[in-house]
């Protein structure tokens, strides 16, 4: 790494926050003001709505002002900031792209003024030093992390796409409205207690919890679950109901229906259930249900469903249990790629983030 001897970097100037650019209040929009368009309003959360007119014409860099902040936005189309935000009235002779980064990485949330709403005052950065690389400089970096987002919007569209294929496929596989090659078999209706075992949660004692690994990990709803799999988050010396590695895990209360899998044994908690059934076919079908489960909740202060409702509900099935299997392997392939791809966005965008690291700080200079 090239330096000078006051510790600048070679070619980059040492500065105040306020060199980067100049940042200005958006403009307020009631709901009595608004009108019908295609002009993106831009709120600290992101785009919230539209409207008929545009404040900004593009490049425009916007971060929140109050409400949520250390969000920042490079809008490439002419745009509307709400009174939320602060926009970038002037970029110094900088690179939009390149403020919009280091802004980005600026941690703006740490200069929270307020003290319930969180609000950033604009004046507080100033008196913050920084170090700028030149024009030239700025535009490599910018232009080497839009690549990188490029390829994470490419990753996007297509798990989209996949999402919408699998959304589809299980729609015609599960329902029977479309036929596997060789499968002509009759379908029949039955209730879920008929067809597979389930074993209602219990929740044990917290006073046998602990988050060193001692017991059963406990899984009692939402927070126990990551991706469709349960995770070791909780653990317990007391196993009140227990579920086996394989089982299809069901959330009983507060959201009902919400299905997952868990891959090792578990203690169940009184939010979940454990359903037992010889093929994936039924994971499937439960996903597929999700929606459904709404009209079976109850409960004045959360939603909850019992072990009658929970054996109750009907499901439709081939009776060829082959058929079964060669369902569920179909759209479990499915679920695999969706995996893969999303694994690699995953990947793509820390490399981002140590790019950015690396980059801003000029510890990798592209120059």
């Amino acid at each position: 790494m090239r330096q000078e001897a006051e510790g600048v970097l070679e070619g980059w100037r040492y500065c105040d926050i306020s060199d980067l650019c100049t940042l200005q209040r958006g403009f307020d929009l009631t709901e009595a003001k608004r009108e019908p368009g295609g002009v993106p309003v831009y709120s600290s959360s992101g785009l919230s709505y539209f409207h008929n007119e545009a404040k900004l014409q593009p490049p425009a860099v916007i971060t929140g002002r109050k409400g949520l902040l250390g969000r920042v936005f490079l809008v490439e189309e002419p745009c509307w900031p709400h009174d939320t935000t602060l926009w970038v009235k002037d970029f110094k002779g900088n690179d939009p792209r390149f403020v919009s980064v280091f802004l980005s990485q600026f941690r703006l949330e740490r200069f929270d003024a307020a003290t319930s709403v969180p609000t950033l005052n604009r004046n507080n950065l100033v008196g913050h030093p920084i170090q700028l690389p030149p024009l030239p400089e700025q535009h490599v970096i910018a232009g080497a992390l839009s690549d990188v987002d490029a390829l994470l919007g490419g990753l996007d569209r297509l798990i989209a796409k996949k999402r919408n294929l699998k959304q589809a496929a299980m729609q015609q596989l599960l329902t029977g409205q479309t036929r596997l090659p060789s499968f002509s078999g009759e379908w029949e209706v039955k209730r879920l207690g008929d067809i597979a075992e389930i074993v209602m949660g219990q929740s044990p004692s917290s006073s046998n919890y602990n988050s060193t690994g001692h017991g059963l990990p406990l899984i009692q709803g939402n927070a126990d679950i990551t991706r469709r799999k349960a995770i070791k988050r909780i653990f317990t010396t007391q196993v009140t109901k227990c579920g086996k590695a394989g089982d299809i895990l069901m959330s009983v209360r507060a959201p009902v229906g919400e299905v997952s899998r868990t891959m090792f044994d578990v203690c169940l908690g009184r939010g979940v259930c454990a359903i037992r059934f010889p093929n994936d076919f039924l994971y499937h079908c439960l996903i597929l249900l999700e929606p459904a489960w709404a009209k079976h909740s109850k409960g004045s202060t959360f939603d909850s469903v019992n072990s009658t409702d929970v054996r109750a509900v009907e499901i439709s099935l081939p009776a060829d249990s082959s058929e079964q299997t060669a369902i569920a392997a179909v759209l479990s392939d499915m679920d695999a790629e969706l995996a893969a791809l999303e694994a690699r966005r995953a990947k793509t965008r820390a490399l981002k983030q140590a790019m950015m690291q690396e980059l801003l700080t000029g510890r990798i200079r592209l120059v």
